[in-house]
């Protein structure tokens, strides 16, 4: 059995996310979310949120649902950030000159399987 979360055009460069994302891939479910909830970075609430989403996901399946403890072994198969479009702005720069501002967006996905 496997769940899977997304979060689109979250506000973030996804380098940023990216160095988040390596440190939980491969983990249990729990570890992860656990290493997540203390790390300082502003990205980890982001992939804590789409995390607890594809637990919950698969707490409240409608088929066959699983414990609160059971969803805790389930691991993290895949994880990444794909980036999303890029929000582009100006900023007035000397002698009439302007300089690009961009505005990253990145989508993260969480996919959680029982492979024991």
């Amino acid at each position: 059995m496997h769940s899977r979360a997304q979060a689109k055009w979250v506000r973030m460069s996804p380098l940023k996310v990216r160095r988040i994302m390596n440190l939980v891939r491969g983990k249990t479910a729990g570890e992860a979310y656990t290493t997540l909830k203390f790390l300082p970075h502003a990205a980890a609430r982001e992939v804590e949120k789409v995390l607890w989403s594809a637990m919950h996901n698969l707490i409240n399946h409608e088929k066959t649902p699983v414990s609160e403890k059971e969803v805790q072994d389930f691991r993290v198969s895949k994880i990444y950030a794909d980036q999303g479009p890029t929000l582009k702005r100006i900023q007035p720069r000397a002698r009439g000159r302007a300089f690009p501002i961009k505005k990253r967006t990145v989508h993260i996905t969480i996919e959680l399987d029982d492979l024991q």
